[in-house]
């Protein structure tokens, strides 16, 4: 067994116990609220149409959309709570729908023949029609399980421990292995939760059977499966052992680097650490305002243009100096150390085709930038620095196209596309053979790399002093060689934070 290997299966244990727990929570209150919706709705013509298209639209929304704007309306809390609530929303239309379906599917001769006998209509719904409709029922609670497994591994980008740690992770930092654990233990997941409901659905389908050795040897097993669960769900919500600190983490290789750095610092010092990585920008900066992370790596020009609303360049002193007095006056946050190293956004192009179009700078796209498709990376063309380069330099392209960061170099090598927004830090630019595109005009602001750091975390006076520690102690050299080591040399992000320590130290 390779050690990349028994390296994710070390984790497995505690990435499915998060991966179930947000699956059968979900799934437990997705029922509680859908069937008794789906029964209004089968009685009632006018609660039923704008229900079921309630529950539709909801499904046509984004997953990732939904989760943000969860977590935007629970004031930026991440976790359990806003992963569970979007699983929930996602689960409602095949349990909703199939609930109406399975009511009204039966036979309205059976139903005058229980009024014929005296039975209220409330009786002929309890004891008639739902327990006929119950096959139907269950066979839209496995659809939405095995949606739920598959939609639960999002949850990782609002903090939610899930097989999602092993996918993004891994798609980040070119680790094949971990995206091919997580992808087989979602799959088997899903196969072995919608074969327990499976099971249950044959059970309802074989009651008149109950006196049969198979049923019972499928109760047995079905009732095993389910206690099973219920344990690990409920060892799961027992109070743990809270950690010191959290450390969070945006969805790239140089922010898990930066997090496992500030990790091992605080564990050499004795502190118990806790890191949650791949969330965006908003929803890390948020969980940071509000104490719910502790720490994590920030650039001072996405504070600059997407937080406080800048779009002036008045140099990089005077960014870092404003960036940190906002973060401390506006969301209670202080700036633990400056990295010494920035991460710029870079318009980058292979060097043979910046060479055959005779471009070196920004403006020399201008002639021919609408034959040209660009990529990048999953926020790039939503953010204020592009809106602000476009405006500056009056120049668009003939196709822009949102990647993965990973994908989006390989698609410039490749000449799928002909030129991408890089980072000035990543070790990519060189091996791939880049040409960083000039920015005579200073549209794109500066990107130094610091720590913000919550109010609660910075009255530790040890903690202050273990993060002052790294002040300047990374250059731009030494974050694109870390980054290297795991984009390009295969190496893991253990190993590029040791690199860190050693030059640190």
């Amino acid at each position: 067994m390779s050690d990349n290997l028994r390296e994710q299966l070390l984790v497995l244990p505690a990435y499915f116990q998060g991966h179930l727990v947000l699956t059968l929570i979900a799934m437990t209150l997705g029922i509680t609220v859908s069937i008794p919706l789906g029964i209004w709705a089968a009685q009632s013509e006018r609660v039923k149409r704008p229900l079921l298209t309630l529950v539709s639209i909801i499904q046509t929304f984004p997953s990732v959309a939904i989760l943000a704007l969860v977590v935007a309306l629970l004031g930026g809390r991440i976790g359990l709570v806003p992963a569970i609530t979007a699983l929930v929303l996602y689960s409602m239309l095949p349990i909703v729908r199939n609930t109406v379906t399975g009511l009204e599917t039966v036979s309205s001769d059976v139903v005058e023949a229980a009024r014929g006998i005296g039975m209220s209509s409330r009786q002929i719904l309890v004891k008639v029609r739902i327990p006929l409709a119950l096959p139907v029922i269950i066979a839209g609670i496995r659809t939405a399980a095995v949606w739920t497994v598959g939609l639960a591994t999002l949850s990782t980008l609002v903090g939610a421990t899930s097989f999602g740690n092993y996918i993004f992770t891994g798609l980040q930092t070119r680790n094949l292995v971990a995206v091919t654990v997580g992808s087989l233990a979602a799959a088997t997941m899903a196969v072995l939760l919608d074969s327990l409901i499976g099971g249950i659905q044959w059970l309802t389908e074989h009651r008149n059977e109950r006196t049969s050795g198979v049923y019972s040897r499928v109760k047995t097993a079905v009732l095993a499966a389910v206690g099973l669960s219920v344990a690990v769900v409920a060892y799961s919500l027992m109070p743990e052992e809270e950690v010191d600190f959290v450390v969070g983490g945006k969805g790239f290789t140089e922010q898990y680097i930066i997090a496992g750095l500030i990790a091992a610092e605080l564990e050499q010092a004795g502190f118990t650490v806790e890191q949650r990585l791949g969330m965006g920008t908003e929803v890390v900066y948020e969980a940071t305002a509000n104490g719910t992370v502790d720490v994590y790596l920030e650039y001072s020009g996405t504070v600059w243009t997407n937080i406080m609303g800048r779009d002036d360049n008045p140099g990089r002193q005077q960014i870092l100096d404003e960036v940190t007095t906002f973060v401390a006056a506006n969301d209670s946050m202080r700036n633990a150390a400056n990295l010494g190293f920035q991460n710029l956004y870079a318009l980058a192009m292979r060097k043979d085709r910046a060479a055959e179009l005779g471009v070196s700078a920004i403006d020399d796209l201008l002639p021919v930038a609408n034959d040209l498709v660009a990529a990048g990376d999953l926020e790039f063309f939503g953010r204020p620095e592009w809106l602000k380069l476009r405006e500056i330099y009056g120049i668009d392209f003939g196709e822009k196209l949102t990647f993965d960061t990973t994908l989006m170099y390989t698609a410039v090598d490749e000449r799928q596309v002909d030129l991408i927004s890089a980072y000035t830090t990543d070790g990519r630019v060189a091996y791939f053979d880049l040409l960083l595109l000039d920015d005579p005009l200073n549209a794109l602001p500066p990107y130094d790399g610091f720590l913000a750091a919550s109010e609660s975390a910075m009255a530790n006076p040890r903690f202050v002093e273990i993060l002052a520690s790294l002040e300047n102690k990374i250059s731009d050299e030494a974050m694109r060689e870390a980054n290297k080591i795991v984009d390009v040399d295969g190496g893991s992000v253990s190993e590029a934070v040791g690199y860190l320590q050693s030059l640190i130290d």
